[in-house]
């Protein structure tokens, strides 16, 4: 998946368990102070990224992260981190 991708994934999960609106899913947004997202959303969030793109994200894969950017960049080293695996 490409940064765009993701973006639109985000999108899909954001409005799907958050009931956020897309236009609202921008780089960055910081999920606590702007899109109201706890600790226990987080968790959500990682299943629901888990589940449609297939790659194991943990808890300590999201500690640094402040923003829809950080997520993205999350994905995307655990999806370079599979790969190198493979």
């Amino acid at each position: 998946m490409d940064r765009a991708q993701i973006l639109a994934l985000m999108r899909e999960a954001m409005q799907s368990l958050f009931e956020i609106e897309p236009e609202h899913i921008v780089g960055d947004a910081h999920l606590y102070n702007d899109l109201e997202i706890d600790s226990i959303d987080a968790i959500d969030l990682i299943d629901y990224i888990k589940r449609q793109t297939g790659h194991k994200l943990v808890a300590d894969d999201f500690r640094s992260v402040r923003t829809i950017d950080d997520v993205i960049n999350a994905v995307m080293n655990k999806q370079a981190q599979t790969q190198t695996d493979a």
